[in-house]
């Protein structure tokens, strides 16, 4: 007997017929993504957390906020970008 997700996940695929299979090479690819994007995330922390820690340093506490801001919107716009680039090549493009 089907759990009630796999009986979901089987009329989303009869209902996208675009979607197909991912090939080795995808994944592949999917998996080099998400490595490309892990290192400039971690590259882009590492950064703006040395700017962060010697701003705290100097009780800059305005400038502390500013810093961890920065480091949240840019964390969340790699990771956007990550996630349409594999998206376009789920979609094959």
């Amino acid at each position: 007997m089907k759990s009630a997700y796999e009986l979901a996940m089987e009329r989303l695929a009869k209902s996208d017929p675009s979607s197909s299979p991912l090939t080795p090479e995808k994944k592949q690819r999917l998996a080099d993504i998400d490595r490309v994007f892990q290192g400039k995330i971690a590259e882009r922390e590492i950064f703006l957390k040395q700017q962060l820690d010697a701003a705290l340093a100097k009780q800059e506490f305005d400038e502390a906020d500013k810093l961890r801001k920065q480091i949240a919107g840019e964390k969340a716009r790699l990771e956007e970008e990550r996630e349409d680039e594999k998206e376009r090549v789920r979609r094959g493009k």
